[in-house]
Parts: structure tokens; C-alpha cells; sequence
């Protein structure tokens, strides 16, 4: 894109402001040439279901429903935990993997009793994210990233959210509780998956 071009407008198919600030922090400096912002009619649409079993169909279903009436890009996401071990589980359960009114501890206490009995690789897992791109119904591109990593035997520091203080990361000996934000938007699987799509769109 020329740098003389107005930013590309990238609405984010949810109402998470925490959310929106995590893929701006992720766009470093393209952020100079994206406008990204939240769809502002999000709340007032009709919910999407996030029913399907994989990432992926959740993604796409939803940047589709939520792009029909708007002509700006929409981009929406689906990420969990996977353990190989466990089916794959919490998989797209991930945030109600314990019920629906579950704190993060309720989740990590959980997955955790689940794994007692595990060990060595069996203990490995992958952060998997997966973004789509979609105008006025249309899908205009399909993005993955995962990040992979082991599960402790318990929680390791204070930082992060949902299972990030039981994800161990190989590659930088901490867990994703213990490292900086920094550090975190550069290894994390929502921060490769978004600057896949950045590629895609050659900003």
C-alpha cells in the first residue's frame, strides 16, 4: 500500500475493547496503516453461535454473519488450548471448559485433574488461533497460527489470562504467565496469525 494511501479500515467482529488494543499492540508499526476498530453494530446484531467443532468453521461462520451488512473489512477469531492427550481437548471449549460461569481457575483446576495422570509428551499442548477475513458475506482469506508449548503440573506466575499460567514455552523456559507482554505478542498464536494476515494484505 502506497504511504500515501489512507490507512485500510479493519473492523474486529466483537465488542473487546482488551481485544482490539492486544491485535493493535500485534500490529506494531503497520498500525500507522491500518485503522482498526470494533464494528460498532456488533452488539445490536443477531449473536453468532459458535457451534462448530473446529477453529477454523467458528472463524469463518463468524466474520461471514457479521460482515453481511457492512462494506469495511471484518475480521473475526476463534483460539483455544489443545492437548493432543486429551482428544484435543478443551479445543473450542476452551473458555467453557468447566461451565459456562467458570473463572480461569475454575478452567485450569480442571484441565489439570484431567492431566494428573500424564506425563512427558503426553503433557504437550499448542495455543491455536484462527482469523477470518470477510466483506458483505464474502470470505476473503483464512488465517492460522499455533503456538506450542507443555502443561505444568500447577500455576506459575501472575501475569496473562486463561490458561497462560499452566502453558509452559519451550523456547523461552517461562510460562506465558511469566513473560512480558512484549515477549508474549511475538511468540503468542493470535500475534502470528494476525501478522499472516497483515502479509496477505501487503501493508
Amino acid at each position: 500500500m502506497p504511504e500515501s494511501s489512507k490507512p485500510l479500515q479493519l473492523l474486529l467482529a466483537s465488542s473487546n475493547v482488551g481485544k482490539l488494543r492486544e491485535f493493535q499492540a500485534f500490529a506494531g508499526p503497520l498500525a500507522q496503516r491500518i485503522e482498526l476498530g470494533l464494528l460498532k453494530a456488533y452488539s445490536s446484531l443477531p449473536e453468532f453461535e459458535e457451534s462448530h467443532p473446529t477453529f477454523g468453521e467458528n472463524a469463518v461462520g463468524k466474520a461471514i454473519h457479521y460482515s453481511r451488512d457492512c462494506a469495511e473489512l471484518v475480521m473475526a477469531d476463534d483460539s483455544g488450548l489443545v492437548v493432543p492427550a486429551l482428544h484435543g481437548a478443551p479445543g473450542v471449549q476452551s473458555a467453557r471448559y468447566a461451565g459456562p460461569n467458570a473463572t480461569d481457575a475454575d478452567r485450569n483446576a480442571k484441565l489439570l485433574a484431567e492431566m494428573r495422570a500424564l506425563n512427558g509428551e503426553q503433557r504437550c499442548a499448542r495455543y491455536v488461533c484462527v482469523l477470518a477475513l470477510a466483506r458483505q458475506g464474502q470470505v476473503r482469506g483464512v488465517f492460522s497460527a499455533a503456538a506450542d508449548g507443555v502443561i505444568l503440573d500447577k500455576p506459575s506466575g501472575a501475569g496473562g489470562f486463561g490458561y497462560d499460567p499452566i502453558f509452559f514455552c519451550m523456547a523461552l523456559g517461562k510460562t506465558y504467565a511469566e513473560i512480558s507482554q512484549q515477549e508474549k505478542n511475538q511468540h503468542s498464536h493470535r500475534g502470528k496469525a494476525f501478522r499472516k494476515l497483515l502479509d496477505f494484505l501487503m501493508l
